[in-house]
């Protein structure tokens, strides 16, 4: 075998190795969007279950009695961005990045960025965000990651920042690429319950109704969170799946046109051999 056509074999060995990583990942990123799609259904009944008990509690309050609206926000935003954790994921996290800084642009904002890959990108668009951490790498980990978020955001509302939190994040699309939505995340408003008692009772209440709304309220924002996180994380999955779908359709021109440089080659040593060994017999 000449060296080139062992560089050509070595390339085209090379590049069906590489094809086998990139079906791996695509299989994974694909077993974990449906899985965290799965998983978000019992995140939606968990909220869907909260929502119901604050429509009671509401419900129970003596008659032209109304929780308290929300204080006016001020001018601020603090908006919160779910990006990606790895690479790999094309530009899901540009395109969060993309509505979520002009956001963050107003007077007296914030940005919080989940994600280390959204980091990097923020970086290197010039801005540094006032808070970061790593977005989760499994679905078993978002419950943990939603608390140390509301606990960075409920340490920013207490020192009189921003006065409205938003969150941006990916959201799985049925074609090729993810919507990017944005979500009032608070201050929470109780108008959006009907405030409705189940079969007219009154149901039993240990704890002062406003004090129950309160840490009702507080367990409906930390299921908001999980929600919003699990849709990032299936978005991005989705997203490096249908970028591993790409790379495996350029892998394989690659390869059709290597497997037609091998055989070219491979005739050409053949056909220099014959003309040797002709030369040699004369």
């Amino acid at each position: 075998m000449s060296g080139q056509l062992a560089e050509v074999a070595a390339r085209l060995d090379s590049t069906r190795q590489l094809g086998s990583v990139i079906s791996a990942m695509r299989a994974i990123a694909a077993s974990r969007s449906q899985q965290a799609r799965r998983e978000l259904e019992a995140i939606r009944l968990y909220a869907a279950t909260i929502g119901q008990a604050i429509d009671q509690v509401l419900g129970s309050l003596p008659s032209g009695r109304s929780v308290a609206a929300p204080a006016a926000p001020g001018d601020g935003v603090l908006v919160v961005a779910l990006c990606a954790e790895q690479g790999f994921a094309g530009s899901f996290n540009e395109r969060v990045l993309d509505v979520a800084l002009p956001l963050a642009d107003k007077a007296n904002s914030r940005l919080f960025i989940v994600g280390d890959r959204g980091l990097m990108v923020a970086g290197n668009r010039g801005r540094t965000p006032a808070w970061s951490v790593p977005m989760a790498a499994h679905t078993d980990e978002v419950s943990a990651l939603a608390d140390r978020i509301s606990d960075a955001i409920y340490a920013a509302l207490a020192a009189r920042g921003p006065g409205r939190v938003l969150l941006v994040h990916g959201s799985p699309g049925e074609g090729e690429e993810q919507s990017i939505e944005q979500r009032r995340l608070l201050p929470f408003d109780f108008g959006r319950f009907p405030a409705r008692l189940a079969d007219g009772q009154a149901p039993l209440m240990n704890l002062p109704p406003t004090i129950l709304l309160e840490q009702l309220a507080v367990e409906y924002v930390h299921a908001d969170l999980c929600a919003a996180l699990m849709l990032s994380y299936a978005a991005e999955n989705q997203a490096r799946m249908q970028a591993m779908i790409a790379a495996h359709g350029n892998l394989e021109r690659t390869e059709a046109s290597l497997t037609l440089e091998f055989q070219r080659v491979r005739q050409e040593d053949i056909t220099d051999e014959i003309l040797e060994l002709s030369a040699a017999r004369t």
